[in-house]
């Protein structure tokens, strides 16, 4: 049913206000119809609502993607900080775990057992705390190839053999680190 047919039949409609009456006849209807036209400024309108409808996406997905980037940034910020927030806490440590490895040095040429069984126990105990708070020793010794990045070189000396030359001829202390970061370089002597 189409809308010249449906207001064809239709009684003539009147209004409340003025009380005249409407003659709703096929002629109106095509008059009223061909008058309908969109008017320019609408469609200039609608661009526009369409391009700034456009622009505030844009804007959204942007804040979007800058707040993802934030959150990612913070999580892994706070990871490391949980990682290292015991550093100081260690480092603070490590002369006292210094002090035990020159202790039991000392304890040994006393030949005494039982002490020596017990300061190694202690020893022990420290040194197994600190590992499980995440400290490492960084692994050097005697005869290693001498490299900045992993080793703080006090002094060097003539080398004992040829074969040392360049090379790391003794540790004086040692080093660690927590997770991959390096709290505390080995000091070492290297042969020339």
């Amino acid at each position: 049913m189409d809308l010249k047919n449906l207001f064809k039949n239709s009684p003539k409609m009147t209004t409340d206000n003025t009380e005249k009456e409407f003659d709703l006849t096929d002629d109106t209807l095509e008059k009223t119809t061909d008058e309908v036209q969109v008017p320019v400024e609408e469609i200039s309108v609608e661009e526009r609502l369409t391009q700034e409808l456009a622009a505030e996406k844009d804007k959204f997905l942007r804040l979007f993607a800058e707040f993802e980037n934030f959150k990612r940034r913070t999580a892994k910020e706070r990871v490391e900080l949980y990682k290292t927030a015991n550093q100081d806490v260690l480092y603070s440590m490590l002369p006292v775990l210094d002090d035990f490895d020159r202790a039991l040095v000392e304890i040994h040429k006393a030949k005494d057992k039982n002490l020596t069984k017990g300061v190694e126990l202690i020893h022990e105990k420290l040194k197994n705390t600190l590992v499980s708070k995440g400290l490492e020793e960084v692994e050097i010794k005697n005869g290693d190839v001498f490299n900045a990045d992993f080793a703080e070189a006090i002094t060097q000396i003539p080398a004992p053999t040829e074969k040392l030359k360049g090379k790391i001829v003794d540790v004086i202390e040692k080093g660690y680190k927590l997770g991959d970061k390096i709290i505390r370089f080995p000091k070492v002597v290297t042969g020339m």
